[in-house]
């Protein structure tokens, strides 16, 4: 069963900083690319970030460059978001996911978590 488990959200003031992680369990993520992507209530999901090992890529939003770097421990199955300067307008629910596609960079996501909630107050 594959399954993807974010943890490490919460509340944080502008200027402030979170690491998520993502446990992962059921697929081999050499496999895959891995990836973040956030929602945002009466918003359009945007991706975040996404790293390909095997197309040795990574892509990172426009509105996230040089404040948030993703990496993954593929001996302990885990992917973390490292997120720095936080801004209110990065509050949005959070995922993890999966990806056996990479198109320009960037994942389609084949599976995913249930997400954390990250929220910057002003």
């Amino acid at each position: 069963e594959v399954k993807l488990v974010e943890s490490g959200g919460g509340l944080v003031q502008a200027g402030g900083s979170l690491r998520l992680s993502c446990a992962t369990s059921g697929f081999n993520l050499d496999d895959y690319a891995i990836g973040w992507f956030r929602q945002a209530p009466g918003k359009e999901r945007e991706e975040v970030s996404c790293s390909s090992s095997g197309h040795g890529s990574k892509y990172y939003a426009d509105f996230v460059k040089g404040r948030f770097t993703i990496s993954s421990d593929n001996t302990n199955n885990t992917v973390s978001l490292q997120m720095n300067s936080l801004e209110p307008e990065d509050t949005a629910v959070y995922y993890c996911g999966a990806s056996s596609t990479v198109y320009g960079a960037r994942c389609l996501y084949n599976f995913w978590g249930q997400g954390t909630q990250v929220t910057v107050s002003s």
